[in-house]
C-alpha cells in the first residue's frame, strides 16, 4: 500500500511542481516511509512509499530507466517475480534487489501494453514513455489496488491512488455526479468507472488505459474465462491441486519486511488463512499475529468457541477487539475523509479497530479473507444446473442431505428448483406476461426502490438506467459455472476492495487478499460444480483439502457469523442522535434525493422491530447525508 499520484498536462503546458506537492501532502498517510517525485515538461510523477516487501526497503519512485526513455511509480507486489526475472533476463542481478516497480518496467520495455497479461499480483502504476510521448496505466485483475483519474482532453490528464489527491488541485472542479447517487441508492455497482464526482473515474479492474495528447484509449487485458473447464482424474486430485494452489496464494502474501498480521473471525475463510500462514511462518521462526472481534455484550455475534479452536492448533500471537463497544458511525467524519465517497460496508467500524489494533503492534501486513465465499462459491448453483439438465434424481438426492445439514423442507425445495429452474425457463416470457394479464397481476417492469425520491430519479432517468442494467441481472443462466463466473466478477466486488484498502491506509497497513489470486479464482471457476457443492455440503473441496489445516469443528461447520445483532445494537443505542441529526436538522441535504418519508417510516419501524432492512435504508442515507453535508453539496 503506497500512494501514486501524476499530471499530464495535454497542452503541453509545463507542470507546476506546486500541484505535484498539494498532492503528495494530502495521500502521506498512504506512505510516511519515502517521498519523491519527477517532472520534465507537461508530465510529473509522484510517489508516496510504505514500506512491506524486503525489496521496497531500497526501492526509489518515481523510477527512470537508464536511457531515461521511461519513468514509472507503482503501488505494485509482484507474486510471479521469480518467472518474470528470467523471461526478462534479470537474473544477472540478485533478486533481492530487483523491486517489483523494476520488474514492471521492464516487462512494459518488452511487451509493451501487453505487459499487464504477464503480471500476477496486485497493482496499479503509470509508466511515461517518452519515445511515444503517451503515459501507460494499469490495474490489476480483480482491483485490489485503486486508481482514479480526472480527464480533460487536450487540457489534463491527471490520476492518483484516492479522489482526494485530484480534488486537491485548484483546476480540478468539486461536481456532484447525481448518476453515481441515483446507483448508490438503487446499490447498482454495474458501472465499474464511476465515482459521485463528476469527470473523476475509476480505473476499472482489469483494464489498462494509455493517454496522449491525441489519444485516450481504455481497453480491457483480461477476461475471466467462464467456459474453461478443468477435469482431473480423482478428487485425490482436486484435493491436492486446491491445497497447492491455495498455500502458494497465502505464501506469496506473506513476503514482507514487517511483521505480518491476519484477521481471524472464526469462519471458514479467515481460519484457513490464518493456519495456512502460521504454519508456513512458523518454518521460519516467526509468530503470526490474528485479530479477532469478540462480542461479550452481544453475544449470539460472538465466535471465540471456533476462534479458540484455531488458536489451539497453531502458534499465534492473538488480540482482540470488543466489538460490541464501538459505535457503527464513531469515527465516521475520520472514515469518510478516508474513503472520499458513501460507502455500503456497514461494518467496516469493525475492521477500522482491527487495523488501529495491528498498527499499535507494529503490523504492516493484514491478511483478510475477503471473497472467500466468491472465489471458491458456496456451490448453490450446482442445484439449478441440476434441475436445469432434468437431473432429478441426483437433484432429490442433493436436496435431501442439503436439508438435512441446514435445516428447511425437502419437499419445499424440490418444488422450488423444479420449477423455477426446470420448467419456468421453457416457458415463454410472452406466454408468462400473457398469464400474468390474464390473472390481473401487474406486469413487471423495472422498480425504483421507494427511498428514492422520484423527482430526483426522473431527472436523472434513473429508471433507463436501471432497466439497462436489470437486463443483464435478468439473463437465464444454465450452468453452475456461469453462475459462478458472474459472482466473480460482480462490480460489488471492486467497490468493497477499494474500501477495505482506504480503510487499511488509514493506518500505514497493506490488506492482501488470499482469495483474489488470480490461479486460484480461475482453478475454482474451472472445477466441476459437484466438487464445490456435494452430499448437501457447501464449499465441500476446500473443507476437504484443508483438513490438515483445520481442526474439525471449524472444518465442517454449517453455521455462518451474523454481525447485525451487533450493528443493530450500535445503531439504536450508540448512534441514535447521529441519525436524528441527519434526519431532522440536516434532511435538506438528502431531502432531493431520498424520499424524507418513506425515510422517517423506516426509522419508526427500526426502533419498533429492528428489521435489517430498516437498518440498511438508514445506513444508506445517513452516510450520503453525512458526506453531503461534509463535501458541501
Amino acid at each position: 500500500m503506497s500512494a501514486i499520484l501524476g499530471i499530464y498536462n495535454l497542452d503541453s503546458n509545463p507542470v507546476n511542481t506546486a500541484n505535484l506537492d498539494k498532492m503528495l501532502e494530502i495521500l502521506a498517510h498512504r506512505g510516511a516511509d519515502r517521498t519523491g517525485q519527477w517532472h520534465e515538461g507537461a508530465i510529473g510523477l509522484g510517489h508516496r512509499m510504505l514500506w512491506h516487501t524486503p525489496e521496497s526497503l531500497q526501492e526509489k519512485l518515481p523510477l527512470v530507466s537508464r536511457n531515461s526513455n521511461y519513468v514509472i511509480t507503482a503501488d505494485a507486489r509482484i507474486d510471479n517475480r521469480e518467472e518474470l526475472i528470467s523471461a526478462l533476463l534479470l537474473n544477472r542481478y540478485l533478486q533481492e534487489t530487483i523491486s517489483d516497480s523494476e520488474i514492471i518496467l521492464a516487462a512494459y520495455k518488452k511487451w509493451g501494453k501487453q505487459c499487464s497479461e504477464k503480471l500476477l499480483g496486485d497493482f496499479a502504476f503509470a509508466i511515461w514513455d517518452k519515445s511515444q510521448q503517451s503515459i501507460f496505466c494499469a490495474r490489476d485483475h480483480f482491483g485490489v489496488k485503486p486508481f482514479y483519474y480526472y480527464y480533460l482532453p487536450k487540457k489534463a490528464f491527471i490520476f492518483a491512488s484516492e479522489i482526494k489527491g485530484i480534488l486537491c488541485l485548484p483546476e480540478v472542479s468539486s461536481q456532484l455526479n447525481e448518476t453515481r447517487v441515483g446507483d448508490y441508492l438503487e446499490a447498482m455497482f454495474e458501472d465499474r468507472s464511476i465515482t459521485f464526482y463528476q469527470n473523476i473515474y475509476r480505473l476499472a479492474p482489469s483494464h489498462c488505459l494509455t493517454v496522449s495528447s491525441h489519444k485516450f484509449r481504455l481497453e480491457k487485458y483480461y477476461v475471466l474465462d467462464a467456459k474453461y473447464e478443468l477435469h482431473l482424474s480423482s478428487e485425490r486430485e482436486y484435493i491436492a491441486a486446491f491445497d497447492d494452489i491455495f498455500t502458494r496464494a497465502v505464501s506469496c502474501r506473506l513476503r514482507g519486511a514487517f511483521p505480518v498480521g491476519s484477521f481471524l473471525s472464526g469462519g471458514l475463510d479467515s481460519s484457513s488463512i490464518t493456519s495456512v500462514a502460521s504454519q508456513i511462518l512458523a518454518r521460519q521462526n516467526t509468530p503470526l499475529k490474528t485479530f479477532s472481534a469478540i462480542f461479550d455484550k452481544i453475544t449470539q455475534c460472538d465466535e471465540r468457541v471456533y476462534i479458540n479452536e484455531i488458536l489451539a492448533c497453531n502458534s499465534v500471537i492473538p488480540s482482540y477487539v470488543r466489538a460490541d463497544q464501538l459505535s457503527p458511525l464513531g469515527d465516521i467524519d475520520r472514515v469518510l475523509w478516508h474513503q472520499d465517497e458513501p460507502f455500503y460496508a456497514p461494518n467496516l467500524f469493525i475492521h477500522w479497530s482491527l487495523y488501529k489494533s495491528a498498527k499499535q503492534q507494529g503490523v504492516r501486513i493484514i491478511l483478510d479473507g475477503f471473497l472467500g465465499d466468491t472465489t471458491v462459491s458456496h456451490g448453490w448453483p450446482y442445484l439449478i444446473e441440476l434441475a436445469r439438465k432434468f437431473r432429478w434424481i441426483t437433484l432429490l438426492k442433493e436436496i435431501q442431505s442439503a436439508t438435512k445439514r441446514n435445516g428447511g423442507s425437502t419437499q419445499e425445495w424440490l418444488k422450488h428448483y423444479l420449477w423455477q429452474y426446470s420448467l419456468k425457463p421453457w416457458v415463454s416470457e410472452n406466454l408468462r406476461q400473457a398469464w400474468r394479464k390474464l390473472k390481473g397481476y401487474q406486469i413487471e417492469s423495472p422498480k425504483l426502490d421507494p427511498i428514492v425520491n422520484s423527482d430526483f430519479a426522473r431527472n436523472i432517468k434513473l429508471l433507463d438506467r436501471i432497466q439497462a442494467f436489470s437486463q443483464n441481472r435478468s439473463q437465464i443462466f444454465w450452468t453452475a459455472r456461469e453462475y459462478h463466473h458472474q459472482d466473480i466478477i460482480s462490480g460489488a466486488n471492486s467497490f468493497a476492495l477499494e474500501g477495505i484498502n482506504k480503510a487499511a491506509s488509514a493506518f500505514g497497513i497493506e490488506a492482501r487478499f488470499p482469495f483474489t489470486d488470480k490461479r486460484l479464482v480461475e482453478f475454482c471457476l474451472a472445477i466441476p460444480p459437484q466438487e464445490k457443492f456435494h452430499n448437501g455440503w457447501i464449499r465441500y473441496l476446500m473443507r476437504r483439502a484443508l483438513a490438515k489445516y483445520l481442526p474439525p469443528k471449524v472444518q465442517w461447520r454449517t453455521d455462518k457469523g451474523n454481525l447485525y445483532p451487533n450493528f443493530h445494537h450500535g445503531l439504536s443505542t450508540l448512534d441514535r442522535q447521529c441519525i436524528e441529526g441527519v434526519l431532522i436538522t440536516k434532511s435538506s441535504s438528502i431531502e432531493r434525493f431520498i424520499d424524507t418519508k418513506v425515510l422517517n417510516r423506516a426509522y419508526q419501524n427500526f426502533n419498533d422491530c429492528g428489521l435489517e432492512d430498516d437498518a440498511a435504508l438508514l445506513w444508506i442515507a445517513t452516510t450520503l447525508g453525512l458526506w453531503l453535508c461534509k463535501e458541501e453539496f
